[in-house]
C-alpha cells in the first residue's frame, strides 16, 4: 500500500501544484487513499520532498534531482558547511560550519556509499568510520569531487 500511495504521491505532486500537507491529503483521499496528517508527513520525508518556488512567489511540492545519486540540497550544504576534511587510518573527520555537522552527516548518509560504515555528528565535527583506509581515501575524493564540482 505505501508504495502505491508513494507512487500516487509522485504523481499528484507531478500533476497539481500541491501548497501544503493538507492539500496533498486531500488529492490523495480523492484518489481513494485513507491517510492521516502523520501519514502525509512521513510519505514526504520518505520520499525527500522539496519545496521549490514557482509562479508568483508560491510554494509547492516537488522531488529534488539527483546527482550522482545525491540531491541537488544535499550537494548546496557539503559545499556551503564544508571546511576541511582529515583522516585517522579508517577514520574519516570532517570540519564544517558551526551548527552543521548533523546536515553534512545526512549528506553523506544519503550517498549510500558502502564504504562508509557509519557517521556521527556532533556541533561542528563529524566522524565517519570506514571501512578501510583504502576505502577512507576512496570516500575524501569522491566528498572533494562534490565540494569542487562547477
Amino acid at each position: 500500500m505505501k508504495i502505491k500511495r508513494h507512487s500516487k504521491i509522485i504523481e499528484l505532486i507531478n500533476t497539481y501544484d500541491i501548497e501544503t500537507q493538507e492539500e496533498l491529503a486531500q488529492r490523495l483521499e480523492e484518489s481513494g487513499f485513507v491517510v492521516t496528517q502523520a501519514t502525509v508527513s512521513r510519505d514526504i520525508r520518505d520520499l525527500k520532498l522539496s519545496k521549490v518556488v514557482y509562479g508568483d512567489g508560491k510554494q509547492k511540492y516537488s522531488l529534488m534531482p539527483k546527482q550522482d545519486g545525491i540531491s541537488e540540497k544535499y550537494v548546496r550544504i557539503l559545499k556551503e558547511a564544508f571546511i576541511s576534511m582529515d583522516m585517522a587510518q579508517n577514520i574519516l573527520v570532517l570540519k564544517t560550519v558551526s551548527g552543521m555537522a548533523m546536515a553534512v552527516a545526512a549528506a553523506l548518509d544519503s550517498l549510500q556509499m558502502n564504504e562508509i560504515v557509519g557517521c556521527i555528528a556532533g556541533d561542528d565535527t563529524i566522524m565517519a568510520a570506514i571501512r578501510s583506509v583504502d576505502d577512507t581515501v576512496v570516500v575524501m575524493e569522491r566528498i572533494r569531487k562534490l565540494i569542487y564540482k562547477e
